[in-house]
């Protein structure tokens, strides 16, 4: 017979190893263990309460668990594959050093609900420690606006040279997007934090247990009302993983235009070397790998989200086996969440900005050409008529290898009489910034108050 008690029973032969290694899982959910005794004490306290457990037994169960915290923090906890899975690890351990109480904390539950219990504790506290990573990576992000508001970019479109912007307000744009995944975050964190414990297997037990006892035991904000549903949905880690292939998106966005900006045929910033390789064979290079691997890794959280979808598909209630493929993708996307998470604030915080080469860029593209269109307007010109003038004017500064700001005035007045000498205040690059501004503007003054904004949001 199989060396597990607590279900073997039924069966006639031991399970095979090559099933056993299939179907275990304690590879990978032993870094459940934390979370699964939390719910195990706040499942024994509620039993006792109820009457089912007596005072003995709940006291013999924490002191038996406080021991096994011990053990697993000082890595002297054995694992066993016979077992399974953590939650049968930890119950036989449990019985091994307090005998038949051990048995009894397994009352009015089943490993259906405590995993999905566990799950979700785990969950709730990762989501807790990204929402902090977020606001840290914002604050390095908003520091280096404050420092960049008045440098001068050209803004792209299609990647071509659109119009200038703040290098401020441009960075900006992340912590806007960093604000959105925050909020998605939080949103998400609500329905992780529901207490599936009590649904047992699948149908609820018939002890008198206080589900509201262990929830407030257990700090959750809502129970699950349907026990079907408790045990076998994982949406709540499927939404979870949504949005953090957002955030993912949202930083290799920001790493592809850090890889571009760095190349010398940008030049508009500089990685520090702590962030950056060599190559084996040519001494010259730094390559920005980190943002390189950013951008890979994004892809790997968006698997990890297909893969959710596809194991909950066409699953029947209430639990199957499937759901313990969830485990891994669930807690890979956290990890490289966390670690994508803080390694970019520091990168972000080692950044160099070099605005002479931003500068010189804008002038390379006719950035101020929709500035002269509106110019044109505010004069009287209809859009369309101002729109056609400035095109064949930038073609006329094409031909001679300059900027509009270059062309002397009599040349720009050949175009339209309605242009005089004030004209070059909104074709300079600053000029161009300093005329938006108002709210999500790029102006300056406006960078500068969207970074006071932010810094209230982020230390409030």
């Amino acid at each position: 017979m199989s060396d597990n008690k607590t279900w073997s029973g039924r069966f006639n032969e031991p399970v095979s190893e090559l099933v056993k290694k299939y179907t275990g899982s304690i590879d990978f959910d032993k870094r459940l263990a934390k979370w699964d005794i939390q719910g195990s004490l706040a499942h024994a306290q509620m039993l006792q309460q109820a009457g089912v457990l007596s005072a003995e037994d709940l006291s013999a169960i924490r002191q038996g668990m406080a021991d096994i915290i011990s053990e697993i923090d000082a890595g002297r906890m054995i694992w066993s594959l016979d077992l399974e899975d953590v939650h049968m690890n930890i119950e036989r351990r449990l019985t091994d050093k307090i005998g038949d109480a051990g048995k009894r904390l397994h009352t009015g539950r089943s490993r259906n609900d405590q995993v999905a219990t566990d799950i979700r504790l785990w969950l709730r506290d990762q989501i807790s420690d990204i929402q902090v990573l977020i606001r840290d990576l914002q604050t390095a992000l908003v520091d280096l606006a404050e420092k960049n508001a008045a440098v001068v970019m050209p803004g792209f479109t299609h990647l071509q040279v659109a119009q200038p912007v703040s290098f401020g307000h441009h960075m900006l744009a992340y912590v806007e997007m960093l604000g959105r995944d925050d909020e998605r975050m939080a949103d998400c964190r609500k329905r992780v934090n529901r207490m599936p414990l009590g649904a047992a297997a699948l149908a609820g037990t018939t002890y008198p247990i206080k589900r509201e006892t262990t929830a407030e035991l257990l700090g959750f904000e809502q129970i699950c009302q349907n026990s079907l549903d408790a045990v076998s949905d994982r949406d709540f880690a499927i939404e979870f993983t949504a949005a953090a292939s957002l955030l993912m998106i949202h930083l290799s966005r920001l790493s592809e235009e850090l890889i571009l900006w760095m190349s010398p045929r940008f030049g508009f910033i500089d990685i520090a070397d702590r962030f950056c390789t060599g190559s084996s064979i040519m001494p010259q290079k730094k390559n920005p790998d980190v943002p390189e691997l950013v951008r890979g890794k994004s892809g790997r959280v968006i698997g990890h989200l297909t893969t959710l979808l596809m194991l909950m598909k066409s699953q029947p209630l209430a639990y199957n086996k499937d759901n313990q493929e969830d485990k891994e993708p669930l807690f890979d996307t956290v990890d490289t969440l966390i670690d994508t998470l803080r390694i970019y604030a520091d990168m972000m915080r080692g950044v160099t900005v070099k605005p002479e080469n931003m500068r010189a860029a804008v002038l390379q593209g006719f950035a101020t050409a929709t500035d002269l269109a509106d110019y044109l307007v505010k004069k009287g010109m209809p859009f369309r008529d101002s729109h056609e003038t400035v095109a064949l004017a930038v073609r006329h500064a094409d031909t001679e290898g300059v900027d509009l700001s270059d062309l002397p005035l009599e040349t720009l007045q050949s175009f339209s009489n309605l242009i005089d000498k004030d004209v070059y205040d909104v074709l300079t690059p600053e000029g161009s910034l300093n005329a938006r501004n108002h709210i999500g503007g790029t102006a300056p003054e406006q960078v500068l108050l969207q970074v006071r904004r932010w810094k209230a949001l982020l230390t409030g």
